[in-house]
């Protein structure tokens, strides 16, 4: 069972995890042992609330299939335990993440005097770079 937070929690029914070849150098050892990890989450038909599957189906990553299916591999490590363990924290963060609250933007303006130093330092420049011509 995967704790997302005190009330949300993923039964490991949910999960499917699958072990598949790690890519990369390795020597022997990698052409023979399946350490990498491939862990499939179906957000829409979890048992995650609708609050939780909004937020991550709302996300703009590539880890979510246009099926709402989150598909994380893991081969950091040389073990399966390692892999297994870094898929289902990395999978936990991102729910996290989605369902973290988001402070609202509000626009500004710059302050006159702010836009007053702006314009001043630019008549500068100009003048500096007008002295720069050729001297008659």
């Amino acid at each position: 069972m995967l704790r997302i937070s005190n009330a949300v929690s993923i039964a490991d029914w949910e999960l499917e995890i699958t072990q598949v070849r790690a890519r990369g150098p390795g020597g022997q050892n990698v052409n023979k042992v399946s350490s990498a990890v491939h862990l499939r989450f179906d957000v829409p038909n979890s048992a995650l609330p609708a609050y939780y599957k909004e937020c991550l189906l709302a996300l703009a990553d590539q880890r979510i299939s246009k099926d709402g299916v989150i598909v994380i591999k893991a081969q950091t490590y040389r073990t399966l335990e390692q892999n297994k363990d870094d898929a289902l924290e990395r999978l936990r963060v991102m729910i996290q993440e989605a369902v973290k609250p988001r402070k609202a933007r509000r626009a500004t303006r710059p302050s006159l005097s702010a836009r007053r130093r702006r314009l001043d330092n630019k008549a500068q420049r100009g003048k500096i770079k007008a002295l720069r011509g050729r001297v008659l």
